[in-house]
């Protein structure tokens, strides 16, 4: 396959599906449907006088990002690259999530809430009627203690369970590779948790996570490989965003689509936000994954068909890479069965490319990403030449860089 010959060189490629089909052909045969995102977003909701007592930062105890137009770096990409962009250029900023800072306060967050919803439901202390700001009560705090939470992670989404398991009371383990940061370490432990740390990739961490917390019968394991309860945190991401978009003046159907670029790991967080997205617009949106040129793992699972059967290292990838939350050599297969009719395509991005890009936009615009939220940026220029429709809007999902410290910015903004 050409493809693969491509993805060994560790060019930047983009692969479109030829698998796609209209999403109503679709729908009705994926494991997830409506009725569970509606479950997702009315337990969210439930969740908000909580969520607002807590964590004040939280408007209204909502967890939800802004969109931004970035005109000036839409005129300066088009000059670096010498490629017109037609349409329109957004920026989702999930970098700007409340609690967590990136995109994973959405699946993270929302699968440690269910949990300990579940709990204190068993346990006769919550019905679905009560203001869950009583949740905050020591009284709640204490009950939570008795129980662990665990998880793998390459970074953001370790950051998102440990800081609202902390924050709910629950012990928690997270269980981090090689190439996670050192500074979302040293967050972790400052708010109570316990990090794990494993010589190995992300793979690695998943492993010894899961088979520390199976040995405990008061211990969770949050699986990011195949959890349907972060799918669906990530989910309602996808199904707000209509809303805004309307709220800003912005049309999208046949003539007028919508264009959106996902930095892509293992696959749960823009899974879910594209699944969402279909919801909203069918073939209205058309959705691309990121990965990096040394980690495609889910490009290369849905070129080959095999999903998590193979591996990046299989074809002699070395699945290191800066973009430290994109560090996963083998993808979902819960995910990648899901979007394999509905996703439109997936590309690779140098890590070089990353940082031009972190710096890029944040002499245009002011704004600071980490480096893996950079990865959807080359998605408006490497689909221009097939694209040339000026009702287009193109929406780069940033998924997270406003909990980076000072000193880790001055150094990914001297690359």
């Amino acid at each position: 396959m050409k493809i693969i010959d491509d993805l060994k060189g560790l060019k930047e490629t983009i692969w479109y599906n030829p698998n796609y089909k209209e999403f109503q052909n679709v729908i009705d045969g994926l494991p997830v449907n409506i009725e569970d995102v509606k479950e997702a977003e009315a337990r969210l909701i439930r969740f908000a006088p909580y969520i607002e007592k807590v964590f004040p930062e939280a408007k209204d105890g909502i967890i939800e990002s802004p969109i931004s137009t970035i005109n000036k770096m839409k005129s300066s990409m088009e000059k670096t690259f010498d490629t017109k962009i037609c349409g329109k250029l957004l920026l989702k900023r999930d970098d700007l999530l409340p609690i967590a800072g990136s995109i994973k306060a959405r699946g993270g967050i929302y699968e440690v809430l269910k949990h300990a919803e579940d709990l204190a439901i068993k346990e006769g202390l919550l019905k679905l009627d009560d203001n869950y700001s009583i949740l905050a009560e020591e009284s709640f705090v204490n009950f939570f203690s008795n129980y662990t939470v665990q998880v793998g992670s390459t970074g953001n989404l370790g950051l998102s369970i440990g800081i609202m398991s902390a924050k709910i009371g629950f012990k928690v383990i997270v269980h981090m590779s090689s190439d996670a940061k050192q500074w979302k370490k040293d967050m972790l432990r400052s708010k109570g948790v316990t990090v794990m740390e494993y010589p190995d990739d992300y793979s690695k961490a998943v492993e010894e996570g899961r088979a520390l917390s199976d040995s405990n019968p008061n211990s969770y394991f949050i699986d990011d490989e195949n959890s349907k309860n972060l799918f669906m945190g990530y989910t309602v991401g996808g199904i707000r965003v209509k809303k805004q978009l309307e709220d800003m003046g912005i049309l999208i159907d046949a003539e007028h689509p919508l264009f959106v670029y996902l930095p892509c790991g293992v696959g749960g967080g823009p899974g879910g936000v594209a699944y969402g997205l279909k919801l909203m617009y069918g073939d209205n949106v058309q959705c691309f994954f990121a990965e990096p040129t040394h980690s495609p793992a889910m490009l290369l699972g849905l070129a080959t068909g095999k999903h998590d059967q193979i591996s990046v290292e299989d074809i002699g990838l070395d699945n290191k890479t800066e973009a430290d939350g994109l560090a996963v050599g083998r993808p979902s297969s819960f995910v990648g069965k899901i979007v394999e009719k509905f996703l439109t395509g997936a590309y690779t991005i140098d890590d070089k490319r990353l940082y031009v890009f972190l710096k890029e936009l944040y002499e245009t615009e002011g704004i600071f990403l980490e480096p893996s939220a950079l990865a959807g940026f080359l998605g408006p220029i490497i689909t221009a030449p097939k694209y040339k429709n000026e009702n287009i809007t193109h929406m780069c999902w940033a998924t997270g860089g406003s909990l980076v410290p000072y000193e880790a910015r001055k150094e990914f903004l001297s690359r």
